[in-house]
């Protein structure tokens, strides 16, 4: 009789060295905040980059991404209410909300990292591209340049296909490793499975009730109508075999924001955090040039 094989369980990532806990506005949130390298003398330091996740993930799937980053940018992630380690809000809030709870921890921020956060580049993953936008549309001001990654436009986008948005709308995949194995077949088109079990090990389990409150943002929100008002240059970065956004919806982000870049890449959804060596370049060399 041949023995089994079972595949290695990935080990989980270690404490994050810049974590922190703020109190915002009444709430405990998770923040961490990799500082900025010393560059060469005379040289400008990079403006401060705001990663914002995708729906249930907590700050350490991010982890590949920062590393792959420009170690002279100072590199801010959170924790959303109710994600990872941040204190879920009593009743859903929807997306100009936590975007005004983004504005206030980068306010928070200013007096304790010594740097400036009145103007900062943001990247939205997925979900977080909602916020993104958002934040673009209610602080224009305070926003530098933006990264779209693997998102849409909310309630009004083209949809994935309905055996998908199914697969989507349980947290499931985050707890249960079996589960995330079937549902990547659909979902993680594209992607190896073994780089995407990698990076679900690092990431906190996930609250029902928690990932129910960003489905709620999600589908009462849509910035289709407003794309044009967003002036901030922004690239917009998708996967050729992303099923869970499908790629006409960087098209239409590409064509009716003002002063867009779209980047398609070979992958699928979790491209940038799967192939961070490949990515990561193409989101600094946009950074850089605006």
């Amino acid at each position: 009789m041949t023995a089994m094989r079972t595949r290695p369980t990935p080990d989980p990532a270690p404490p994050d060295p810049f974590e922190r806990t703020l109190s915002v506005a009444g709430r405990r949130l998770r923040v961490a905040v990799r500082p900025a390298a010393p560059g060469p003398s005379g040289t400008p330091a990079p403006r401060p980059l705001v990663l914002v996740n995708g729906i249930g993930a907590s700050l350490e799937l991010l982890a590949p991404l920062v590393d792959a980053l420009d170690p002279r940018r100072e590199v801010i992630r959170f924790d959303v209410p109710g994600i990872g380690g941040s204190q879920l809000s009593t009743v859903p809030m929807p997306m100009a909300a936590l975007t005004t709870l983004l504005a206030d921890v980068l306010d928070q921020l200013d007096g304790l990292t010594g740097t400036s956060h009145r103007v900062v580049d943001l990247l939205g993953l997925s979900w977080g591209g909602g916020i993104v936008q958002q934040f673009a549309l209610q602080y224009p001001r305070r926003t530098g340049s933006l990264a779209l990654v693997s998102t849409g436009t909310g309630v009004m986008m083209v949809p994935a296909r309905i055996s998908v948005l199914a697969r989507m709308l349980t947290p499931r995949r985050y707890n249960d490793p079996s589960y995330r194995r079937d549902a990547g077949r659909e979902i993680y088109v594209g992607e190896d499975p073994d780089a995407v079990d990698a990076l679900f090990a690092r990431v906190k389990p996930v609250r029902a009730r928690a990932y129910l409150h960003q489905l709620f943002a999600l589908t009462t929100w849509t910035s289709l109508p407003v794309l044009p008002f967003i002036t901030a240059p922004t690239l917009v970065l998708a996967g050729r075999k992303d099923p869970v956004i499908p790629i006409v919806n960087a098209h239409i982000m590409g064509s009716l924001l003002p002063r867009s870049e779209v980047h398609l890449h070979r992958g699928g959804h979790l491209g940038l955090l799967t192939r961070p060596g490949e990515l990561g370049p193409v989101v600094e060399s946009f950074l850089d040039r605006h």
